[in-house]
């Protein structure tokens, strides 16, 4: 009776432990899915996850898949990047001689705030939108650097800020019409054409400068 009774004891136990260890690969292969989908969006992300739940090898590496670009810094020199260069995966292009690759930049284009912005504003009309658009879609340069001014009115701060903007609002209209941007600067009041003391000297100092690299 005793044999039979720490059998059946034995039995329970066994059978608990089946239900323990099932619930908890359930549960962790649940986890690796919502992991893998969270992770990697996609089927083969989720399969990935999953299978190394099954298998205990928790420790899975997925690639994201890549294609090898040529990415253009702000003194137009070219650099080798497998992921536009936001985690650093990035090294000059170099020719045989093992010397950077650089191109020249030219300013290729003046916007007059006046014509584009109102006072104190970084938003462009519609129909300047539109310039824009056509500009970039013609020209033949790899690259733009854009760069905004102000006249000296304001505050160093505000003016900074204020050209910042508006170059901000022109690179990203660059960028719709499928332009690569490789900066955006603002220079306020610090880089005058004419002179602040006269109206015609303050309008000629509000612009945005687009820089080409070729």
């Amino acid at each position: 009776m005793v044999n039979l009774l720490s059998k059946a004891l034995r039995t329970v136990a066994k059978s608990a432990a089946i239900l323990s260890v099932s619930a908890m690969a359930f549960t962790t292969v649940a986890s690796a899915k919502q992991h893998g989908t969270q992770q990697f969006g996609d089927a083969q992300g989720v399969a990935t996850a999953i299978q190394g739940a099954a298998t205990g090898k928790t420790r899975t590496v997925l690639g994201e898949r890549y294609i090898p670009n040529i990415w253009v810094d702000p003194d137009g020199c070219e650099h080798w990047v497998m992921d536009d260069g936001v985690e650093g995966y990035m090294t000059p292009h170099t020719n045989r001689q093992g010397i950077p690759v650089c191109r020249r930049g030219n300013v290729c284009g003046v916007m007059n705030s006046d014509q584009f912005f109102s006072t104190n504003s970084h938003h462009i009309s519609r129909s300047g939108q539109q310039h824009l658009m056509n500009f970039f879609r013609s020209s033949k340069a790899s690259a733009y650097i854009i760069a905004g001014h102000t006249d000296s009115r304001a505050s160093d701060e505000y003016n900074m800020r204020l050209s910042y903007n508006r170059a901000t609002t022109v690179a990203n209209i660059a960028r719709s019409a499928g332009a690569r941007v490789a900066d955006v600067r603002g220079y306020g009041e610090r880089m005058p054409i004419a002179s602040n003391k006269s109206q015609v000297g303050m309008s000629k100092n509000r612009r945005v400068e687009i820089i080409c690299v070729r």
